[in-house]
């Protein structure tokens, strides 16, 4: 047995040897079907105790009480926790006893799932449980989870909090905290609902390449890989928008899909390199038909997730029933700073951005200059859902010209408590101006732009075949997550986001401690007891590492020599 384990982990690996010496098999492989859940008992047994007869249940173990010939534990299922009482005889009725002495009060631990066959009754203090009369061990957990105290006002002790530890050991996390739960059902909710008010509507789901031959469809820096086969490079899709339209090329009237975006970009509480966004592109629709329409969906959304349009954000109640506040790009920097920004040159937006003190580089034109003065700004300002309008043509190469204002396009964002959670076009369909707005595109990746898109002759000439008026949209689902469910961060909405390089702890070889007189029989004990490195050793007290080291020779039955305690006093010198 490896000893470069806590000592739970190696008590619970010899729990598992032993109940395979009892012929118990830790990991069954036949199904156990279950019949109740906890959540279901604990809300109807009261009312309907005849239909609590028979239930068959799983979980994990939580917690337990030992006391004697009968017991209690808590068992948590996927709907919460429920009581169960296992009384020694009942579960052993003939004279073997090893099931309840052995198996169940030394052999399993916090953390096991066992699946339970019994009926529901009210203890003497009312609380509803599960007597057992079968128990089965489904699965041995061979590490500990962490110990969080509840208590009945709902305080809690010693919880699992680190958001680093949460983030990257989500398993754990919903395990102990499993009120987190209630984000990513409310997530499944909101994509159910948008998914359903689209399809009635009659506009169809489908899906688009993740592997792309030309990044497109938004502003972002695309992740680059190689197909070896072909023998070219591709990029994961940084939207989808490109290939949908050519599906509105092909004749359908509306089309959307659900899908993750790739951004090689940074990351804070907003943004993931990895997300999930809906577009959709309906024909012979414009922009302004598209806000109507975002305001009968997020409000549907709204009532999927809380039965009511108002969503708490925060200090902030959002009202996502329409209609929403509309505001030009232009006339919001001039509401928010007292600028007219409309009439400048790239020149005078630079002078601009000085003044307003909004760091800019030599590569950003006209376009990413006024989204900067915006982004800095107005967006802090917009709590109420708010349609940004009418955007200057450099900053969107994709939307069709204002049909009345020269120089901008039809365009829109939403902003909702501060942050841009869609962004939808009167979408261009003009093949020849589509190919000069590319091309400036590509004049601004010649300046250093990486964020410029580039040229997708593909998708040119299906424009050149004819596409219909059309308004497209797009929703950054995790956002729109974070506002349904009060979360200030985007980890908190992701089951798995994107962590750094998980940091090891520094170990040092076994060669560092034989150079300070360690046996090299006893290292692997030092670094079960936490002794990772030689400084960590010397920071130890040496009485209490000698003592340490009996008492692990002993828990370990190690047939090493024991060192004496001058010996260990000469590894401090």
């Amino acid at each position: 047995m490896s000893i470069a384990l806590s000592e739970q982990e190696i008590i619970r690996r010899e729990s598992l040897q032993q109940l395979r010496a009892l012929g118990i098999n830790p990991y069954p492989a036949e199904a156990f079907d279950v019949n109740a859940w906890a959540q279901d008992i604990t809300d109807n047994f009261k009312d309907k105790p005849e239909a609590y007869q028979n239930v068959v249940i799983a979980g994990r173990i939580m917690t337990r009480r030992i006391m004697g010939s009968a017991s209690f534990a808590e068992i948590q299922d996927s709907t919460g926790r429920v009581q169960i009482y296992l009384k020694r005889d009942d579960i052993c009725p003939d004279e073997d006893k090893t099931l309840y002495n052995t198996v169940f009060k030394k052999l399993l631990d916090i953390g096991d799932y066992v699946g339970i066959k019994g009926y529901v009754f009210l203890t003497q203090t009312g609380e509803i449980s599960v007597h057992v009369r079968e128990l089965i061990v489904l699965s041995k957990s061979l590490k500990p989870l962490p110990v969080v105290k509840r208590e009945d006002d709902g305080t809690i002790h010693d919880g699992f909090t680190d958001p680093e530890l949460r983030y990257r050991q989500r398993y754990v996390d919903l395990t102990v905290n499993p009120e987190y739960k209630n984000i990513f059902i409310s997530r499944s909710k909101v994509i159910s609902a948008m998914r359903g008010y689209f399809n009635e509507q009659g506009w169809m789901e489908v899906e688009t390449p993740i592997l792309q031959p030309v990044h497109g469809g938004a502003a972002a820096r695309p992740f680059a890989t190689h197909h070896n086969t072909l023998d070219m490079p591709l990029f994961l899709r940084i939207a989808n928008e490109l290939y949908l339209k050519r599906l509105i090329v092909a004749g359908f009237d509306g089309v959307y899909e659900f899908g993750k975006m790739f951004r090689n970009e940074g990351m804070d509480r907003t943004h993931n390199p990895e997300f999930t966004a809906m577009e959709i592109y309906v024909a012979y629709k414009d922009y302004i038909w598209m806000m109507k329409m975002v305001e009968e969906c997020l409000e549907t959304v709204a009532r999927a997730v809380h039965g009511i349009p108002v969503v708490q954000v925060g200090n902030n109640e959002i009202n996502f029933a329409g209609p929403y506040e509309k505001l030009s790009m232009y006339d919001s920097i001039l509401k928010y700073t007292g600028i007219d920004v409309s009439a400048m040159d790239e020149a005078a937006l630079r002078q601009t951005c000085a003044e307003l003190k909004i760091e800019v580089n030599p590569t950003m034109g006209k376009g990413k200059l006024i989204d900067e003065i915006f982004s800095a700004k107005v967006e802090a300002n917009l709590i109420q859902p708010t349609y940004i309008t009418d955007y200057p043509i450099e900053m969107t190469p994709l939307a069709k010209k204002h049909r009345s204002k020269e120089g901008l396009v039809e365009r829109f964002e939403l902003f909702v408590n501060g942050k841009e959670i869609a962004n939808a076009y009167s979408e261009l369909n003009d093949p020849i101006d589509q190919r000069e707005r590319l091309e400036e595109q590509l004049i601004l990746a010649g300046r250093g732009d990486d964020e410029a898109m580039a040229m997708d002759d593909d998708f040119l000439r299906a424009l050149e075949y004819g596409m219909p008026p059309t308004s497209g949209l797009g929703i950054g689902i995790d956002r729109l997550v974070m506002l349904m469910t009060n979360q200030s961060t985007i980890q908190e909405v992701l089951f798995f986001p994107q962590m750094r390089p998980e940091k090891k702890a520094k170990v040092a070889t076994a060669d560092d401690f034989v150079n300070i007189g360690v046996p090299a029989e006893w290292v692997p004990v030092l670094n079960k007891m936490g002794f990772n490195t030689v400084e960590e050793l010397k920071a130890g007290n040496p009485n209490k590492v000698f003592n340490d080291l009996g008492g692990m020779r002993k828990k370990l039955k190690l047939d090493i020599t024991m060192p004496t305690k001058e010996v260990v006093m000469a590894w401090f010198e």
